[in-house]
C-alpha cells in the first residue's frame, strides 16, 4: 500500500455561528480564502476557509436543525484532520485494500474551491476521523 501524503490540508472545525467565527480568525490574521453551502442530511450548511500562510482552516455551520449539539458543547473541539493527495482515487483504492475502516463508499466531490474537490475519511484506533482531499 502506497498513499502519497503531500502535506496536512487543513483542520475542520465545527461552529454555531459562521459569520462570528470568521470575524474571531480575522483578528487573529487569517483571510477568507473561498466559501461554500454543503447539503448535509437534506439541509444547507455553509462553510469558509480560512487562511494565514500554509494553515487553513475550515469553519462550517450545520444545518440549523443540527446546531444544538454544536451549541451545548462545553469544551470546543477539532472535528477533522485532512491530508492532501494528489491522486483521491488512487488513495482510495489503497485504502480500500486494508483493513482501516473507510467511512465514505467512494471519494465524495463537493464544490469547495475553484474547481471543487474530493475527499473520503477513515477512523483511527479511537474514532479519531482522517480525512484524505485533493482539490481539483
Amino acid at each position: 500500500m502506497e498513499i502519497k501524503i503531500n502535506h496536512l490540508q487543513h483542520i475542520g472545525i465545527p461552529v454555531s455561528d459562521l459569520k462570528v467565527s470568521e470575524a474571531f480568525y480575522e483578528k487573529l490574521g487569517f483571510k477568507q480564502a473561498t466559501n461554500s453551502s454543503f447539503q448535509h442530511h437534506g439541509n444547507e450548511g455553509r462553510m469558509v476557509m480560512m487562511k494565514l500562510k500554509d494553515i487553513i482552516i475550515e469553519l462550517y455551520q450545520l444545518p440549523d436543525a443540527e446546531l444544538v449539539e454544536i451549541r451545548n458543547r462545553k469544551d470546543g473541539h477539532i472535528d477533522h484532520i485532512t491530508f492532501d493527495v494528489s491522486d483521491i482515487d488512487q488513495s482510495y483504492k489503497a485504502l480500500k485494500e486494508t483493513s482501516i475502516h473507510i467511512i465514505e463508499e467512494q471519494p465524495v466531490f463537493l464544490p469547495f474551491w475553484e474547481k471543487g474537490c474530493k475527499y473520503f475519511n477513515i477512523l483511527g484506533p479511537d474514532g479519531e476521523r482522517l480525512e484524505f482531499n485533493q482539490i481539483l
